[in-house]
């Protein structure tokens, strides 16, 4: 993000209420408890296939760190987690979101993996640049199934 303060982008991107209309793969949000509560967490549908990919969360704020991190306390994954950490560089904020998941079924591995890389990274890269109109996705490239999908991005 050009011309900002870390900090406030923090708190921007951790505004989950408002990601159903800044990207298109999510349904819905629904925040129930987000900081200074210290058991903060998050309900999200997107869209994916045919489908809704539903999950709760449990998101942690660390805000002298500026970090945000959340694993998923129940839903579609088998396993769900990743962290969301920004820099200050100057007078701009690098952004990095990193993910990994584990949707427990290895025969299907091969065709929902990359389903949802894409979309976790469409919609990180559509929130960012839709609260931060200037910002730049640096880089999409994604790791392998097993590895954390990442999205640096730039404001």
């Amino acid at each position: 993000m050009r011309d900002e303060r870390a900090a406030d982008v923090l708190h921007a991107v951790g505004r989950w209420e408002r990601y159903p209309e800044l990207a298109p793969h999510v349904e819905s949000t629904t925040v129930h408890a987000t900081h200074p509560d210290p058991n903060c967490s998050s309900s999200w549908e997107l869209h994916f296939r045919s489908g809704l990919l539903r999950w709760t969360e449990r998101d942690e704020f660390h805000i002298d760190a500026l970090e945000i991190r959340f694993e998923q306390t129940d839903g579609d994954f088998d396993s769900f987690q990743g962290t969301w950490r920004l820099a200050q560089r100057g007078p701009d904020v690098a952004v990095c979101f990193t993910a990994e998941f584990d949707f427990g079924i290895p025969s299907l591995e091969g065709i929902l993996d990359p389903i949802a890389e894409r979309v976790i990274r469409e919609t990180v890269a559509w929130a960012v640049t839709g609260m931060f109109p200037d910002s730049e996705v640096l880089d999409e490239e994604i790791g392998k199934p097993g590895e954390s999908a990442s999205v640096p991005t730039t404001a």
